[in-house]
């Protein structure tokens, strides 16, 4: 019965998490529309990124026991190739697989136990999860500031809460710190977001006009402001 509940929490924690993975999908097609990253930082799917590396590292038989953490494998598996599709900046990405790699590197010749091998692995994916989890916290501060969600995209405040529950339980029946500790703080991060969502959803940032439309419309303005005297000037007939 309580490997049917972990089974079942697990399949639920990967669906949540796969949504939130691609849940900027959305943010990336309005970059692509308007060929602006506008306020948009790539750093929070840089640090995704390693999350998930760092994860599926964690969950593989090198680190883990066996098959034993099977669904964190799944699902960071899957944050690696749709977090890998945002992060399209090269200088953005190296200092990521330089961690990876170390960590890696350190946790398969330098250690020769599992036990050891999941402190090492676990301690640095538990920080970099904190890190990711408190990212959000500079958009909350430009959404209470702005009074919008504009930058805050619902979907992702929601697969972010419902991860967060569902691996903290996760991690609390499998008795695993390492799985459990970053819903800690992603749990009541994700409720904050969700506040300020029922707060300020009414809000927009107005965008500001283009340069190039200013010029043109003053212009415009110009030419019709000349036309006007013109036509003043005229001799009646």
């Amino acid at each position: 019965m309580a490997a049917t509940l972990r089974m079942a929490i697990a399949v639920l924690g990967n669906a949540a998490s796969v949504s939130l993975y691609a849940a900027p999908t959305v943010t990336f097609k309005r970059v692509i529309k308007k060929k602006s990253t506008e306020e948009f930082s790539c750093i929070p799917y840089s640090i995704g990124l390693l999350n998930c590396l760092l994860y599926t590292w964690y969950g593989l038989p090198v680190v883990s026991y066996k098959w034993e953490n099977f669904p964190i494998v799944t699902v960071n598996g899957v944050g690696i190739l749709l977090e890998l599709s945002y992060v399209q900046v090269a200088m953005t990405a190296i200092p990521v697989l330089l961690v990876f790699c170390i960590t890696a590197l350190l946790s398969t010749f330098a250690l020769h136990d599992h036990r050891h091998r999941k402190l090492l692995v676990g301690s640095i994916g538990l920080v970099v999860s904190v890190t990711m989890y408190g990212a959000p916290l500079v958009v909350m501060k430009k959404v209470i500031k702005t009074k919008s969600v504009e930058f805050m995209p619902l979907p992702l405040s929601l697969c972010s809460f419902f991860a967060s529950v569902l691996w903290m339980t996760y991690g609390l029946l499998i008795r695993d710190i390492f799985v459990a500790g970053p819903s800690v703080i992603g749990v009541p991060l994700a409720i904050l977001q969700l506040v300020l969502h029922c707060k300020y959803w009414k809000g927009r940032v107005m965008e500001e006009p283009n340069k190039g439309d200013l010029e043109k419309g003053n212009l415009e303005m110009g030419d019709t402001e000349k036309g006007n005297l013109e036509k003043k000037n005229m001799p009646k007939s």
